[in-house]
């Protein structure tokens, strides 16, 4: 059944109606994005990770790491299923806060339910999915998901999703003519999503010297030395 709200609606009809819809999908339409590092915040619609959607990223862990690092410091719980290579030390560095995060290295072939069971208690739920969901299946997550105001990060493709992020065009730094030490990684973090007309993107540093995500800053302009004149 499809309500048809009249153009002589009052904003107080308006309001019981967003009233309604909030109460039947268990959480606020207008649920204010979870923290995330202001870098990544502004790429991405509504200025932050918003609670009920999903977002397909690329394969970096140090992208997951500055993701994760923002809500789990503020109290978030995070889950992440299906990748063994996730490396906590590494996430700890990076900012991630390991006293909130939950590690499932191997779902087994019912990932999508462990993801879906994760999605019930835990915030924040980052997934590798070893094969390609169901679009059934897919939907039953995403109602899942909006009515408990989850985020999910699902690295690779996924239907439905928010915005999608990724990194191109990495550089380290740190090592000179056969000597030296990986220091940090310059890289570029592009977010593509419908609400843009075009995509978004951003230099910076991930990892940073400490580990952590940082905002690339501007080399200073070169100092040109102009040519002293001769006094007489």
């Amino acid at each position: 059944m499809r309500s048809i709200v009249r153009d002589t609606a009052t904003a107080q009809e308006v309001q019981r109606l967003r009233a309604q819809m909030a109460q039947i999908q268990g959480r606020k339409l207008d649920a204010p994005p979870l923290p995330t590092h202001p870098a990544l915040a502004e790429l991405l619609p509504g200025g932050g990770l918003r609670p009920g959607s999903s977002y397909a990223i690329g394969g970096s862990m140090s992208l997951l790491f500055g993701l994760l690092a923002q809500p789990s410091q503020t109290g978030s719980w995070c889950g992440v299923v299906g990748m063994p290579g996730f490396g906590a030390e590494a996430a700890e560095k990076a900012g991630v806060d390991l006293s909130h995060l939950v590690l499932i290295p191997e779902p087994g072939p019912r990932w999508l339910a462990v993801t879906a069971t994760i999605a019930d208690v835990l915030p924040v739920v980052a997934v590798r999915p070893p094969s390609r969901a169901k679009d059934a299946e897919v939907s039953r997550l995403a109602a899942r998901m909006r009515e408990r105001g989850v985020v999910l990060l699902v690295q690779g493709p996924w239907p439905q999703t928010e915005a999608m992020i990724d990194v191109t065009d990495a550089r380290w730094s740190g090592l000179g003519d056969g000597y030296g030490v990986l220091s940090d990684r310059e890289l570029t973090v592009t977010v593509t999503s419908r609400r843009f007309p075009v995509p978004r993107s951003s230099r910076m540093l991930l990892p940073a010297p400490d580990g952590a995500l940082a905002v690339r800053e501007q080399p200073m302009a070169p100092v040109v030395e102009l040519p002293m004149r001769a006094v007489s």
